[in-house]
């Protein structure tokens, strides 16, 4: 499949563009609330800031969707007399990618361009060309002169993100900033979609994009009680392990474009398991396993221990270079997992709550 035949949907396009770092996810709110509120039976956004979206509002069992909405971001702190703005980072980075890229600062007055700087290498020693840099040692730069001028532009407490929109490599494989978790946030949202169209259905389906996933699954928290699911699924990316370096002994073997991941482990209920890998098969879905014996990093720890406890499956679509400005996904993993949540969600009958 070349890349000029495949056409992405304008949907997560419109998603993995907006600009949503954990607690300032303004821009995908409002992505989210064009293409779903339209169409739900129910819609409400909460003091958190997620979006939820219910179907069939008497149906049985409850079965929730969640995909986190927020992404890496960066949140500025302080401002130097020469206009130099200094930054500590929202969620997980790697301090070794973030010198020499463009940003995007959200401002009360709008996009504010930068580029994150450090002492350029031929400016160090040998010990200090061997260090990974500190984050006091970096900072954006945005082509004023001074504190005051800055000042005109930022204020303490605007965040950034990369300036790494969508984009294809080859074929069906495109690389964008924040797939992590765009494309889960997405699903969900296209999941309800589609089911949205249905005329029968069992389970009330309730649609949760989530907030603040990145700094403690927090927007998962609080949804979850609200919702009081029986049953729920986190959608999320995980580790594609295909390429160089990757030890496959300690982390699996999982491929782009070879299918959705379903988890097994402590975190995941074995009668949602089971009925996922039994809808893959059902559907003649491409599908992966890997198995994680302890709370996983994504909102299904959260969901999972939800009020008295909710029965959790979590499916990830396969991701290169998590948390780097370039995350690559195969967009038929994608669409995959999505026929998954569809068949799941049709195959639930009244009364199974995944109670063992």
């Amino acid at each position: 499949m070349s890349t000029k035949s495949y056409s992405p949907p304008k949907f997560l396009i419109e998603l993995l563009n907006a600009r949503s770092p954990s607690g300032y996810e303004d821009e995908a709110h409002r992505v989210i609330d064009r293409y779903l509120k339209p169409i739900a039976d129910k819609y409400s956004k909460d003091a958190m800031g997620n979006r939820i979206a219910t179907i069939n509002e008497k149906g049985d069992p409850v079965l929730m969707l969640a995909g986190h909405m927020d992404e890496l971001g960066f949140i500025i702190k302080y401002i130097d007399k020469d206009g130099f703005l200094y930054f500590d980072t929202i969620g997980g980075h790697d301090r070794i990618m973030i010198s020499g890229r463009r940003v995007n600062i959200l401002t009360a007055k709008g996009i504010v361009k930068g580029v994150t700087g450090k002492r350029a290498v031929h400016l160090m020693n040998i010990e200090d060309r061997n260090k990974v840099p500190n984050l006091e040692a970096m900072w954006i730069d945005i082509g004023v002169e001074s504190k005051k001028d800055a000042l005109k532009l930022v204020c303490i407490g605007d965040v950034a993100t990369y300036d790494h929109d969508f984009e294809f490599i080859n074929g069906s494989i495109g690389t964008a900033r924040a797939f992590d978790n765009k494309s889960g946030a997405y699903v969900v949202s296209e999941t309800f979609r589609r089911l949205a169209k249905l005329k029968q259905l069992t389970a009330k389906v309730v649609t949760v994009t989530t907030t603040q996933e990145e700094i403690g699954t927090r927007g998962a928290i609080t949804s979850t009680y609200a919702v009081n699911p029986h049953i729920a699924i986190a959608i999320d990316v995980g580790h594609a392990t295909d390429h160089p370096d990757c030890d496959k002994r300690k982390f699996g073997e999982t491929k782009l474009g070879f299918g959705p991941i379903i988890c097994r482990g402590a975190n995941i209920n074995p009668f949602v398991h089971k009925l996922l890998v039994s809808c893959a098969k059902k559907g003649k879905i491409p599908y992966q396993l890997e198995a994680d014996p302890r709370p996983t990093g994504t909102d299904a720890r959260s969901i999972q221990i939800g009020r008295q406890g909710v029965a959790t499956g979590l499916v990830s679509i396969p991701l290169r270079y998590m948390h780097t400005p370039s995350e690559v996904v195969d967009l038929k993993d994608i669409e995959n997992t999505i026929k998954l949540l569809v068949i799941f969600a049709k195959a639930l009958k009244k009364g199974q709550y995944g109670h063992w």
